[in-house]
């Protein structure tokens, strides 16, 4: 099966989340989509479908960089971009 990479709608959308903790994986471990994720991919509210994310790390920016150029290159939409945000208490 080809992978089929999903585009947003619109130019920028931010939005702000919260990870879950798993108590049987002793994790924060769990991404909960929010409805501005699910306005902009419409698809991914078809329940006959599977779907599934491929996260791809770079600990530094060339790394990063070089990959968006060949992403931009073949055409692909552009990357969602996530942080992973420590909160204070």
């Amino acid at each position: 099966m080809e992978e089929q990479i999903l585009r947003p709608s619109k130019e920028e959308v931010i939005l702000n989340g919260r990870l879950a903790y798993s108590e049987s994986l002793r994790a924060w471990n769990t991404i909960r989509l929010k409805k501005g994720i699910l306005d902009e991919f419409k698809q991914l509210r078809d329940k006959m479908t599977k779907f599934a994310y491929k996260m791809i790390f770079y600990s530094e920016w060339n790394g990063l960089e070089k990959a968006l150029r060949k992403a931009r290159k073949e055409g692909l939409p552009a990357p969602v971009l996530i942080w992973f945000v420590k909160e204070s208490s």
